[in-house]
């Protein structure tokens, strides 16, 4: 069932997305040459406690599979879902995405991005710019009347256009009082449900783009999903309110209407 949140509603969820961005923005100036990403995790957690919040994630359950981690650090070929550890150091020319989630007073907000580690490449520069390109193009589209299929081919069709892969394993989604509700917000055209976008609706969008095949695997740990061809992934996310005035991203720090 898709929801149709009030204004009450959309402050509440609004309220826990500014700590995501907050947290990320944060984060993402720490990202340096030998920091582990379980020194990145370490932060979450405390920045989210101290906001108010707690950690979406940590103890998260798919498949009798339990996610151990406040954050998701997904490093090079890493698509989504990586897992920190102390012992995952990030060297120069990596890129790595950061994927968070709180709640808070029973709503809940989800965010990730794609930065850089010390020099990178130009092709991870243009992957990085091309996937937050194709988010701004999927929120674009999320206006009253439009439907769920025209925020995908917004993303998949700027992503394609300049060479890159558009996972199918993985989609956006809506978000409210739980982390995943529905409608699913495939990043490619698929022939699955296609609702019409209505006022007060919440989704989370976040194109999750590759330099060579759009195919992943998961790797032993159950979560950590890799491109299969190995070659760079980047992922961005924002929680979004569609409103009679267009997209409210929830996530950016201070309002933003597209």
């Amino acid at each position: 069932m898709i929801v149709r949140r009030s204004q009450g509603e959309i402050d509440l969820i609004r309220s826990a997305c500014q700590i995501v961005a907050e947290t990320l923005a944060r984060l993402s100036e720490l990202v340096r040459p030998g920091i582990s990403t379980g020194e990145l995790d370490r932060y979450a957690e405390q920045w989210t406690r101290e906001s108010g919040a707690e950690p979406a994630f940590k103890g998260y359950v798919v498949g009798g599979r339990v996610y151990p981690a406040t954050l998701c650090v997904s490093i090079n070929e890493e698509v989504v879902h990586g897992m920190p550890s102390p012992r995952r150091v990030l060297a120069d020319g990596d890129i790595v995405g950061l994927d968070f989630g709180v709640v808070r007073k029973g709503y809940y907000g989800d965010g990730a991005l794609t930065v850089g580690v010390g020099q990178t490449s130009r092709e991870a520069h243009d992957l990085i710019r091309v996937t937050r390109e194709a988010l701004d193009r999927g929120i674009e589209k999320l206006r009253v009347g439009n439907r769920i299929r025209d925020v995908s081919e917004a993303i998949q069709t700027h992503a394609e256009a300049h060479g890159y892969g558009v996972v199918r394993d993985f989609v956006g989604h809506g978000i409210g009082q739980r982390l995943h509700e529905e409608p699913q917000v495939p990043n490619y055209v698929s022939r699955g449900q296609n609702p019409r976008l209505k006022e007060g609706m919440v989704l989370a969008i976040e194109p999750m783009v590759c330099a060579g095949t759009y195919e992943v695997e998961v790797l032993e740990d159950g979560w950590t999903a890799v491109t299969k061809d190995r070659r760079l992934s980047a992922h961005f996310e924002h929680s979004v309110a569609v409103t009679a005035n267009g997209p409210e991203i929830l996530t950016s720090l201070g309002t933003e209407h597209p």
